[in-house]
Parts: C-alpha cells; sequence; structure tokens
C-alpha cells in the first residue's frame, strides 16, 4: 500500500513538474531568448496633442469691445471671436478717400490748363505765321524801296516774338502734361493708402483661422489689444496627433507613413486608425516623466502620429497608447 502510495505521489510530481516547465521555458524563451528583429510589433505610450494656434490683432492697437465667446467653444472658420474699437482707423479712411478725391480733382485741373495751353499754342502758330509773312514781305519790299528800314525791322522784330511766344507755350503745355502724370501719381499713391486703411480696418476684427474649440481664453472687454498680445488659442481638434518615442533597436523598422491604431483607457476597445507623420533625427533622452533613472538616461527618438478626430473624442493631454507594426530589416 505505501508503495503505490509513493509510486503515486512520484507520478503526479513529475507530471505537475512538467506541465510547469512547458508553460515557464516558453515565454521565457520567446521574450528573453528570441532576437529583437523577431517581434512583429511595438507599442508605444504618449499623449495626445492639438495643433494650436495662439490668436492676436494684427496692426493694431485699441481696447477690445466685443468679446462673445468663453473657453470650450466650438467655432467655425471665419467667426469673428473679437473686436476692438476702430473708430480711430474709420477715421483715417474718411480722411485717405479725401485725399482720392483731391487728386482725382487735381488731375481735372491739369487736364482743363493743358488743354487751354493747347489752344494758346495753336494761336501762336497762326501768329507766327502771319508775323512771318510780314517779315518776308517787307524784307523784300525794302531791296525795291517799297518800306523803309525801320518797318522791315519792326516786321523781323515782331516774327521773332511771336516765335519765342510759342516756344514759352510748347513749354507750358509740355509742363501742364507733367503735372498730369504727377497728379495721377499722386492719385495712385492715395488710393494705396485707401486700400491699406482697408486692410488696416480688417485687422479690428479678429477671425478664426480654422474650425476649432477655444481652448484658453487671455483677454477681456476693454483690455487693450495690439500685435502679439494673446486674445485667444485654439486647438484645431479635427486633426490631432500623438506623442511618443520610439527605441533605437525599432527606429529603423518603422517608417513615414506607416499606419499605426492608437487606443485609450477612455474609450476601452475602440481604435483610431493614424499614421506616422513625423520621425525626429536626434536622439533624446527618454522624458522625465519616466520614474525608474535607468529608462531615464535612455536614448529615444520621438515620433508624431497623425490621425482624423471628427467626433473630437481625443483631446489635448489624453494619455493613448499606439501598435506599430515593425518592418522587416532591409524594407
Amino acid at each position: 500500500m505505501m508503495s503505490r502510495t509513493r509510486f503515486g505521489i512520484t507520478i503526479l510530481f513529475a507530471v505537475i513538474l512538467g506541465a510547469g516547465g512547458f508553460f515557464l521555458w516558453t515565454p521565457v524563451k520567446q521574450a528573453v531568448f528570441a532576437p529583437p528583429n523577431q517581434l512583429q510589433h511595438i507599442v508605444v505610450s504618449g499623449n495626445i496633442e492639438a495643433h494650436q494656434s495662439v490668436l492676436s490683432f494684427n496692426e493694431v492697437q485699441a481696447p477690445i469691445i466685443y468679446l462673445p465667446f468663453d473657453e470650450g467653444k466650438n467655432v467655425d472658420a471665419g467667426t469673428v471671436l473679437a473686436r476692438v474699437d476702430d473708430r480711430h482707423y474709420q477715421q483715417q479712411l474718411q480722411i485717405d478717400r479725401a485725399a482720392v478725391d483731391v487728386a482725382n480733382k487735381q488731375i481735372a485741373v491739369n487736364e482743363s490748363n493743358l488743354a487751354a495751353v493747347q489752344n494758346t499754342v495753336a494761336s501762336d502758330r497762326f501768329d507766327l505765321a502771319e508775323k512771318q509773312r510780314d517779315d518776308t514781305r517787307d524784307a523784300t519790299q525794302l531791296k525795291s524801296g517799297g518800306v523803309s528800314r525801320q518797318v522791315a525791322d519792326l516786321a523781323h522784330t515782331a516774327a521773332l516774338q511771336s516765335a519765342a511766344v510759342l516756344e514759352r507755350d510748347r513749354a507750358l503745355a509740355q509742363v501742364a502734361s507733367h503735372n498730369i502724370d504727377l497728379a495721377r501719381a499722386n492719385l495712385t499713391a492715395a488710393q494705396a493708402k485707401v486700400g491699406l486703411d482697408e486692410v488696416t480696418l480688417s485687422y479690428t476684427a479678429l477671425l478664426a483661422p480654422f474650425s476649432g474649440v477655444l481652448a484658453v481664453r487671455e483677454a477681456e472687454l476693454g483690455e487693450l489689444a495690439g500685435p502679439g498680445v494673446a486674445v485667444f488659442t485654439l486647438d484645431d481638434l479635427n486633426h490631432v496627433w500623438l506623442r511618443a518615442y520610439v527605441n533605437e533597436a525599432n527606429l529603423g523598422q518603422i517608417r513615414l507613413g506607416e499606419p499605426a491604431d492608437i487606443s485609450t483607457d477612455t474609450y476601452p476597445g475602440k481604435v483610431y486608425r493614424g499614421r506616422i507623420g513625423f520621425i525626429s533625427s536626434q536622439a533624446e533622452f527618454t522624458p522625465k516623466t519616466v520614474e525608474t533613472h535607468a529608462e531615464r538616461v535612455t536614448l529615444v527618438y520621438r515620433i508624431r502620429i497623425d490621425l482624423d478626430n471628427p467626433t473630437h473624442e481625443l483631446l489635448p493631454g489624453m494619455p493613448a497608447q499606439a501598435t506599430i507594426a515593425l518592418l522587416s530589416a532591409g524594407k
């Protein structure tokens, strides 16, 4: 009876030892002794980030008089987020529009002057032709004794004076023509100034450059806004990305554009499809959020995984994991 009992215990111990050896040896051998390039995928962790724009007024400085939205508001591209007091810029626009009217009137005046001078030049030509005929006739009669030397000299002098008047009036016509060109140039400058005023006036309204969520409101009504003074921070939640890091050993086994599956603890079981959009060329130490010193001193490479987020489920700062298939060496 004792022999059978010992034999049964021996057989049971051998079975347990064999089974334990099988279940213990297999994963240890695969996890510890398998070369790294036989792994088929890696899982990286990181945080969701959104493309952000810090919005401020350009080229204008005035108190904010319109600020209808608070943080967390969804806004469409082109929505007016804020306005500043534009009375100064409206007044400047009116002044420069008046300058355009003056330039137009100056062109009209100079064109009238040119027309008048051109008529005078035409009259001068007729007068010169008559004086030249008198001079020629008196010079001929002087030879035959028909007129005196004095009469002939007076006719010649009158012809010379008429020619001088013609040249003077031609010069005045040239000046009038130049004045028209100058007035037109002044008009162009005045119109350009009005165009600049209109652009500057458009800057008194702060528009959303893209559809997104107002993450931070950094101004209040009545505050003085100006270039570089932040008013809102706008997040583009339609297109977010995951910041993560990979070890150097796996760097050669991932590629730009490669797909990745992203999951979060917030929505367990739900997988988001993304693609690797950036792989850093510079190594860096593991971020300090990693707790152990051994992991902190490890060099890693930062990657960015882009993914669409039409439902805005993924929010900046949310922890997430990405599963990336590793390529075989040489691919």
